[in-house]
């Protein structure tokens, strides 16, 4: 990521991510369409390994975000989590309480059976701390976007 100027809010430590990644749910995926930015919220699952970011998101087999990822791969993603509101004795001293991560990245639609049955289980398991089993004919009614972080970086302020 681009040097941020609040270099005291950075989270710079793998588990530092790893924990916003845990407790947010939600990732915004901003996508191109032909009138400018789309962008929708949507649950996930992810890996993080070796500093290697993958998102995995599930989709209905047909619809606007499937065709504007195959039109174009580029996305942008946010996730926040940990709100909460920091009084002050006057307006400018408010603030509030956050962590978030933010960047950009390539996204596929997988179609392989097994590699989507891999990706949901990841899915399910971040969502639930569950674990489900699938097969083939549950995996084959649903689409599933795998996004390759390329850049990102994440900010907390406490």
């Amino acid at each position: 990521m681009p040097r941020m100027r609040r270099r005291d809010r950075e989270i710079d430590t793998r588990e530092e991510m790893l924990q916003v990644l845990d407790t947010c749910k939600v990732v915004r995926i901003a996508m191109y369409d032909e009138d400018g930015i789309y962008i929708l919220p949507m649950n996930f699952g992810y890996t993080y390994e070796a500093d290697r970011l993958v998102f995995y998101l599930h989709a209905a087999l047909e619809g606007k975000k499937l065709d504007l990822l195959k039109a174009n791969a580029n996305v942008g993603f946010e996730l926040d989590c940990d709100h909460e509101l920091i009084e002050g004795r006057v307006a400018c001293q408010y603030g509030y309480r956050y962590a978030s991560i933010v960047g950009k990245g390539k996204a596929e639609i997988i179609e392989d059976p097994q590699e989507k049955i891999k990706a949901l289980t990841v899915l399910m398991k971040c969502q639930t701390g569950k674990d489900f089993e699938f097969n083939e004919r549950l995996v084959s009614i649903v689409s599933v976007i795998k996004i390759t972080a390329e850049d990102f970086g994440g900010k907390r302020r406490e």
